[in-house]
């Protein structure tokens, strides 16, 4: 008799976009007829291992699914493992917007976690091909599978379609960090001018900076379930996304989802989710002069709008649903089961 897949995800609370992938992970898989549940790990779990107690694996699973920078003593001992590297934080292009205290910290800490981590999982996914290749070049040469991120395309739907109207509504959702390119967001917007404007999610994070901010951005705080993410989306035309560096912004998968065209960074995992010129525009990494002139083409062209926000809604369905993301997983946990 076929043994079917029965998952435990231990995990860190980490209040990222890992908390949103496991919850997904683990509805979905329920919803397919498999038994998953979650063990939630505290946040010192992630810096002060020694101080959580070990918790014991479900005497129903039979594998465990984790994320690569889990600290191996959440490790179980007796079941297989399937670890998922969801970040592309080793890259260079990444490194230099660290700083010291985090770039000593996800040297030798959070690295060396996942190079043990993924020499020690039955298999390794990672949710986009460039987050794989900055792996395989920074932490160890191991070969593993790409699945991507999936989304849930009955709950992120296009809203009505505003095209040619003024002012013209960009949205940035994403946290508040340079390597996000946040730092783009005003000189873009400013030469813009008041024909468009930016709904962003800064919140506290951007506090210190609201007073240069030109009156044409609207911080509209921090997005707290998915019904929010999806009611500022509908309410949007086009999604901004100026990231320097992406493992796979979930953000702007929701956006295709809900048929807008996304303005990115020609750079990182962006490249396998924008298509240029068929979803959207990518321009030039800090090429502020290049994301201007995109969101203006955008905007002006109500063939092109409309043409983009039908790819980016089938784009979406056809290749980053959550269904296709789960039948992918569940076929790579009977193949660690055989």
């Amino acid at each position: 008799m076929k043994k079917e897949p029965a998952v435990w995800l231990p995990t860190v609370r980490a209040g990222t976009g890992t908390d949103v992938f496991t919850e997904v992970l683990a509805k979905g898989l329920r919803e397919n007829g498999l038994r998953a549940e979650i063990t939630w790990l505290p946040l010192r779990a992630e810096y002060a291992p020694w101080s959580v107690k070990i918790p014991r694996p479900p005497d129903w699973a039979n594998i465990a699914h984790v994320n690569t920078w889990l600290h191996p003593r959440f490790l179980p001992k007796h079941l297989p493992v399937v670890a998922t590297l969801h970040h592309s934080i080793h890259h260079p292009d990444a490194v230099r917007y660290k700083g010291n205290l985090r770039s000593f910290y996800h040297r030798h800490w959070i690295e060396k976690i996942e190079s043990a981590n993924m020499g020690a999982a039955n298999q390794v996914v990672a949710v986009s091909r460039f987050a794989a290749d900055a792996a395989v070049a920074t932490l160890l040469k191991s070969p593993m599978h790409v699945i991507h991120n999936g989304v849930d395309t009955s709950l992120f739907i296009p809203g009505v379609q505003r095209s040619g109207c003024r002012p013209f509504r960009l949205l940035y959702i994403g946290s508040w960090k340079l390597l996000k390119g946040v730092d783009l967001l005003e000189p873009i917007m400013r030469i813009l001018g008041e024909d468009y404007e930016l709904a962003f999610t800064g919140g506290l994070a951007s506090m210190s900076e609201k007073r240069q901010l030109c009156p044409n951005m609207h911080d509209i705080g921090r997005l707290h379930d998915a019904k929010e993410v999806v009611l500022a989306m509908q309410q949007a035309d086009a999604l901004l996304f100026p990231s320097r560096s992406e493992g796979l912004p979930l953000s702007v998968l929701e956006a295709m989802a809900c048929g807008l065209p996304v303005v990115a960074a020609c750079g990182s995992s962006l490249k396998e989710l924008v298509k240029h010129e068929e979803t959207g525009l990518l321009a030039a990494m800090d090429d502020i002069q290049g994301f201007v002139d995109s969101i203006r083409k955008i905007a002006s062209q109500s063939e092109m709008y409309s043409r983009f926000s039908v790819n980016s809604r089938k784009v979406a369905v056809e290749k980053f649903s959550v269904q296709k993301m789960l039948n992918k997983y569940i076929a790579l946990y009977r193949e660690v089961l055989k």
